[in-house]
């Protein structure tokens, strides 16, 4: 598949005029009620589910394109989870939008209490370069289930799939309801989240980004969804099972190159398994892979030459155990292991989004406290043990998003959880019912009748009023 990419990576596809035009279009759109009803977003679901049914190759080709993903980790990883999340949100959407009875106090009878799932508005999503199909998707289906009109922004980054949503998104939804704009982040940030109050911004990506989408969105006190990342932990405790534990914590480190936001940013050993840990994570790259990798079918390259010299600088900055070759012109790089690493050098300070795994070792729990302390709040936590004890003083201590005990990213394959990081990992979460309500305005209703009217409401107020007012109100 041939795409064009100079243009929309040289300037906005829309002049900050035409954005303008399409904010307030989609306003308009919004306010006329037109998204509001069930039938509406039900049957929207619907025509986007079957898009992506007709586009499914070209959608594959394209990520293969921009990441050479195989068929296995585009559908996997990609077009499989989004199906899913529509489907969820097929059968539970009727539920979901009905209004929600809550308690009244005493204080206040007769009166009945309800929360009412309304609409947001006009929705803006960001996606990401490393699931350029899937995060804005999901994204974008939740927006709809909410009742919400959307602009998205794909990354620039992953040329062919931008080119696929863009023309999916052309051909079955009109603009004032779903749009697409692309060109750099930060223009989109300049001329549509700085100057028209979005009723939210979803943005998947950096921390360091996410920082600047949410000072923009403070601008117009838009309120904004955050998926970022962090240096995720991969704990493995003295009595976790050797061979298990390095299958998983390769498809979890190695997933989609490495280039994925909770994969296994380091691996934490106890001192007395990692001779065994490191002989088998040895054993399975090349039992997954081949003795080279490069000429493997199922692994893939690194997004662009930039994110690749980032990653060759880590090489440098501890022993290479195992991998370490790498290659500019095809923008690859092995799957690497490695040893003696400074928890001071930037392989230990920044988020390594690519295929390089650190191997740290500890002695006692409060120990890996410690390491995973100095680089607080990661999006995800993996935890390798037997023992129900080790499992909860981990999952207890450290602040993360989420994660998985004795396994590694499946966590976000279930709708029913919601994705959401903590602190520098993210603000507020989606997936399934918790997208449906992050996408809402969750209103607070009381309805009172008329034929009931206390008098200790007015004054002039009686001595006895305060004595009422406290039985009433402990």
């Amino acid at each position: 598949m041939t795409v064009t990419t100079s243009a929309t990576q040289a300037q906005l596809s829309h002049s900050p005029e035409e954005l303008g035009r399409l904010y307030a279009a989609q306003l308009d759109f919004f306010k006329s009620g037109a998204t509001r009803s069930y039938a509406f977003r039900k049957g929207q679901l619907g025509v986007l589910r079957k898009a992506i049914e007709r586009h499914e190759k070209e959608i594959t080709e394209a990520l293969r394109s921009d990441l050479r993903k195989n068929e296995f980790e585009a559908f996997g990883t990609e077009l499989g989870p989004v199906y899913k999340e529509i489907s969820l949100m097929e059968k539970n959407l009727r539920a979901w939008m009905e209004p929600r009875r809550q308690p009244t106090p005493l204080l206040f009878f007769p009166s009945t209490s309800y929360i009412q799932p309304e609409p947001r508005g006009v929705t803006l999503l960001i996606g990401p370069w490393n699931y350029p199909f899937i995060l804005l998707m999901t994204a974008l289906a939740n927006s709809i289930s909410a009742g919400n009109t959307a602009i998205l922004k794909p990354s620039e980054e992953a040329p062919a799939t931008e080119a696929v949503v863009r023309k999916i998104i052309g051909e079955v939804f009109e603009p004032e309801f779903v749009a697409v704009v692309t060109g750099p982040g930060h223009l989109v940030s300049e001329h549509l989240i700085e100057k028209h109050h979005l009723d939210m911004v979803f943005f998947t990506g950096s921390t360091v980004v996410g920082r600047k989408v949410m000072q923009s969105a403070a601008k117009q006190l838009t309120p904004v969804i955050l998926e970022l990342g962090g240096k995720s932990p991969c704990i493995v405790a003295p009595d976790a099972p050797i061979d298990y534990t390095a299958r998983k914590v390769l498809f979890t480190s190695f997933l989609n190159k490495g280039q994925t936001c909770v994969a296994a940013d380091y691996l934490l050993v106890h001192e007395s398994v990692k001779d065994k840990m490191v002989a088998a994570l040895k054993k399975y790259i090349v039992q997954f892979y081949g003795s080279d990798p490069k000429a493997s079918p199922d692994y893939g390259r690194i997004i662009n030459q930039r994110h690749f010299l980032r990653l060759q600088s880590y090489l440098s900055q501890g022993r290479i155990l195992h991998g370490g070759e790498h290659d500019m012109d095809e923008l690859y790089m092995a799957p690497t292991i490695m040893d003696n690493v400074s928890l001071d050098d930037p392989i230990m300070q920044e988020e390594i989004f690519g295929p390089i795994l650190p191997v740290l070792t500890y002695r006692e729990n409060e120990e890996a406290l410690e390491i995973i302390e100095r680089n607080p709040y990661p999006l995800a936590l993996y935890v390798y043990t037997r023992s129900k004890a080790t499992e909860r003083f981990f999952l207890e201590r450290i602040r993360f998003g989420g994660g998985c005990v004795n396994n590694g990213v499946i966590h976000l394959g279930n709708s029913h959880l919601p994705f959401n990081g903590v602190g520098y990992s993210g603000l507020s979460g989606y997936h399934g019912k918790y997208g449906f309500e992050a996408f809402s305005h969750m209103k607070s209703i009381m309805r009172s009748p008329t034929w009931a009217d206390a008098p200790l409401w007015y004054a002039p107020y009686k001595n006895w009023y305060v004595s009422v007012l406290r039985r009433l109100m402990r």
